[in-house]
């Protein structure tokens, strides 16, 4: 199994709540679309980054299937524009 782990900061200006919501709304839902993804969870953090998102997947292929996906490609243009950065860190348990 693998742990797919994002950290994302908001542009400045950009209402940081309403960002995470748009991102919880587009990738939760990713779970039983793309094949392999098992888990998706998206949250406002309290400290450090704006917000995080926690996936699981199958297996290393299942998250290149998953990085190149369309439905993962297209719910990432509905919140992109408005980041500032984001860090991601994937490892096998």
């Amino acid at each position: 199994m693998i742990k797919h782990i994002v950290l994302f900061n908001v542009k400045e200006g950009e209402d940081k709540d309403q960002v995470t919501a748009i991102a919880a709304s587009v990738l939760n839902p990713l779970v039983g679309q793309i094949p392999g993804l098992l888990h998706a969870e998206v949250r406002r953090c309290f400290n450090g980054v704006d917000f995080a998102l926690y996936t699981e997947l199958e297996s290393r292929e299942a998250l290149a299937v998953y990085a190149d996906h369309p439905l993962h490609t297209e719910a990432k243009s509905h919140f992109f524009h408005l980041l500032s950065g984001r860090t991601a860190a994937d490892y096998e348990i």
